[in-house]
């Protein structure tokens, strides 16, 4: 097994994670923090600018930026479980108790904002603990498995026979559109207390009727590789994966995008739908993860992100807060008013600002504020706290 880093926390890692947040963050302006509303009387030219940008984010973004999250998660667990092992210790315990400390950030956190992503990875981080000593080719064996997305070709074997039968909704969709009047109409205490019920199941419906239950912890395992190959230090692994990635992706995305030319009954097309999507927006994460890592020790402007990546908790939360607040009928109301043009404009002026608090933040304090209730809490206990 081999086992590299040059430090506990790479330079690289926080850039990418707080590129990471900032794409999270525009995502989640222009759809009002999952409040999909079209504003009505907007000028034609306005509209059509508006999908521009709709379209244009959803490309880059979409399915990507928290596969980039994913995959920074299983780095940071190598990152930290490899600093315990040369001290003779096991992390694996503390690990454990430290993804129940995430979980209730997460529970927090989806009390404003029903798509939170913190408290399922703090679920499906529990996948790193087992295979944490196998061996890298184990381990790759396993992340294939999950990525192959093994439920979904369960689906379209069982969809053989009958490949036209009418299937009917998918469940997430109702928890969903109930959500839709909450946010419109409700107050904070609706807001928070429909978010935690029906939206958070909601939510995982959503999870697993996409193939999101499959992919997360499969990206935890490859963070998990990428650290142990010191892979973020290899430019030559990164021009090869920028090159194999972007021909994969190439006819993944044309099957994705046309999938009524398959030729297929609706049964069985979308099981497969979900499949090649999710392959299809890993290998554009791995495309953007790639053009990043190599442009970050070119280009030194990138680690104006670095502020954001060392605070991402901090800053994951706070958006929500702040987002909802400012879309949802309890605060501004803005998602009556805002197409995705002036909520782009939102979303910037939101990252620029979380960034300068980030800056001077990290001026005065070794880490966030979420972050040290979350170090200290980790380590309760225990007199090795770094």
């Amino acid at each position: 097994m081999t086992t590299t880093t040059n430090s506990s926390r790479l330079d690289v890692i926080d850039a990418l994670r707080g590129f990471a947040i900032v794409s999270i963050m525009l995502l989640h302006n222009i759809e009002h923090f999952d409040f999909y509303f079209s504003p009505v009387g907007l000028p034609e030219w306005l509209r059509a600018v508006d999908k521009v940008i709709w379209d244009t984010l959803f490309f880059l973004f979409g399915g990507k930026s928290y596969a980039i999250f994913a995959l920074l998660f299983g780095m940071t667990f190598y990152i930290q479980y490899h600093k315990r092992a040369l001290r003779g210790e096991d992390f694996r315990a503390r690990f454990g108790w430290r993804l129940v400390l995430l979980l209730a950030f997460g529970l927090v956190n989806s009390m404003f904002y029903h798509g939170d992503i913190l408290s399922i990875y703090a679920v499906l981080g529990l996948a790193l603990i087992p295979v944490a000593h196998l061996s890298n080719r184990w381990v790759l064996t396993i992340a294939l498995i999950l990525l192959a997305q093994p439920y979904a070709w369960l689906e379209v074997i069982q969809a053989l026979p009958n490949p036209d039968e009418k299937l009917p909704n998918p469940a997430s969709w109702a928890y969903f559109g109930r959500a839709n009047d909450y946010f419109a109409h409700g107050s904070a205490l609706q807001v928070w207390s429909g978010n935690l019920t029906n939206g958070k199941i909601g939510v995982i419906r959503w999870s697993w009727e996409n193939g999101r239950i499959f992919q997360i912890p499969a990206l935890f395992m490859l963070g998990m590789l990428a650290g142990r190959k010191g892979l973020f230090n290899d430019a030559i692994f990164w021009r090869k994966a920028l090159m194999i990635a972007l021909l994969a992706f190439i006819p993944l995305y044309i099957l994705k995008t046309w999938p009524e030319a398959w030729g297929v009954g609706e049964a069985v097309r979308r099981p497969l739908l979900v499949i090649i999507t999710s392959w299809a927006n890993v290998a554009l994460m791995v495309v953007l993860v790639a053009i990043f890592v190599q442009l970050f020790y070119s280009r030194s402007w990138l680690t104006i992100f670095s502020p954001l990546g060392r605070m991402s908790l901090t800053s994951y939360v706070v958006q929500s807060i702040i987002g909802t607040s400012i879309y949802y009928g309890f605060g501004l109301g803005m998602y009556q008013y805002t197409g995705a043009s002036y909520a782009l404009a939102i979303g910037i002026a939101l990252a620029l600002a979380q960034r300068q608090f980030s800056v001077w933040w990290l001026a005065r304090h070794p880490q966030g504020p979420l972050e040290t209730v979350w170090h200290r809490l980790t380590w309760l206990g225990s007199r090795a706290k770094n």
